[in-house]
């Protein structure tokens, strides 16, 4: 059964006890499928539209669960770079460590969708990032049984950094960002869901972004409020005094957040307004802390230029400066993977297990999570 909210934490948390209580300890509702690929193959389209409104253009990419039988194969990610820039990033790729840039991703090419419907999930890319920076989150949200939309911000991609052309980091490309969002929704139930044949279930969605990513998410939640049924942040606040404009208070529905220990990007002050962030949520709310993370760790793109590298390798911990090695990437990813699906299954289709999940550490010793 789907419902918007989930139940209250006080309640959860007596009925969590009682399970306990009656298992040892050990709680068999506690769905761990989210740590692997789902039981639907991945399938991926995208397309470039223009919108004439406000006269751009836009790449949107939509991943979704595939019929039964669809060959998945390893999907190079140099598959889905811009045209004009695919020799450039494959160059990029071929230099970077193989421990950290994904190299390929387990998905076909617009096969036939399986039945539907199924719930929309909308991902915002970090500053001078791709619509794929996040694509193994939106691949095992897929498996998963949703459809996952994700846009180019135009003007703010990896393909304006490599030109040094990009928009700036400020309020007026937030907006800008937010309406990028708010066509490609309504593209994914239009044009892209009869292109493929998806179907893409009308109730509310959920929204999730990296970094620059976040605070768009939460500015589309807050904006957005009736079409909105979750809202999750990964390595930055929503509400930001960098990046005015959301007000965390005015976000009903419940949130996510995800905090990189060694965030050496936002450093420890944009840490700790994530939990700042956490704790004023209105509505319920989870946070994980992840240990050795840092701010690229959950990307696909980690390494894949300079300014992406802190995330992989060696670093110097931006909590005591300390010489240290990140958790690796393939870890990091895998675990932003698993809470982002546990986190829309429970949020947006009500699952128990999957809620059981958001206040479990896995894997222990290197997440801490907390419920609100």
């Amino acid at each position: 059964m789907r419902r918007n909210a989930v139940v209250p934490a006080a309640v959860h948390a007596v009925g969590l006890l009682l399970v306990l209580a009656a298992c040892g300890g050990d709680d068999p509702s506690l769905d761990t499928s989210v740590e692997s690929a789902g039981p639907h193959p991945v399938g991926v389209a995208d397309m470039t539209f223009a919108d004439d409104t406000r006269q751009r253009s836009l790449r949107v990419q939509l991943w979704y669960p595939a019929a039964a039988g669809t060959a998945n194969g390893a999907l190079p990610i140099g598959d889905f770079a811009d045209p004009d820039h695919a020799a450039a990033f494959s160059d990029l790729v071929a230099a970077a460590d193989p421990a950290c840039t994904t190299r390929t991703i387990s998905a076909a090419w617009s096969p036939p969708p399986a039945g539907g419907p199924w719930p929309l999930v909308a991902f915002s890319h970090c500053h001078e990032c791709t619509r794929f920076s996040g694509m193994t989150i939106a691949a095992r949200l897929a498996s998963h049984g949703f459809a996952v939309v994700t846009v180019d911000h135009t003007g703010n991609t990896l393909w304006d950094q490599l030109d040094m052309d990009g928009l700036p980091l400020d309020g007026t490309t937030l907006d800008l960002r937010v309406g990028d969002v708010a066509f490609a929704v309504a593209r994914a139930r239009g044009e892209l869901a009869s292109m493929t044949g998806v179907a893409i279930d009308p109730g509310p969605i959920g929204v999730f972004g990296h970094s620059f990513g976040s605070v768009t998410a939460g500015l589309y939640a807050q904006r957005n409020g009736a079409e909105v049924g979750a809202a999750f942040g990964l390595a930055a606040p929503m509400e930001n005094p960098l990046l005015p404009g959301v007000t965390i208070t005015e976000i009903d529905a419940p949130l996510g957040f995800l905090v990189a220990r060694e965030d050496n990007s936002i450093s420890e002050l944009g840490n700790e307004l994530i939990r700042g962030n956490f704790m004023r949520a209105p509505g319920p709310a989870w946070k994980l802390e992840v240990a050795d993370a840092g701010h690229w760790s959950v990307s696909d793109l980690v390494g894949v230029v300079p300014a992406f590298a802190p995330g992989c390798g060696d670093g110097t911990r931006q909590t005591d400066g300390q010489p240290f090695t990140y958790l690796p990437a393939e870890t990091g990813r895998a675990i932003a993977a698993a809470y982002v699906t546990a986190f829309f299954k429970a949020t947006l289709l009500g699952d128990a297990g999957a809620e059981a999940y958001l206040s479990a550490e896995r894997p222990e010793g290197t997440v801490t999570a907390e419920a609100r």
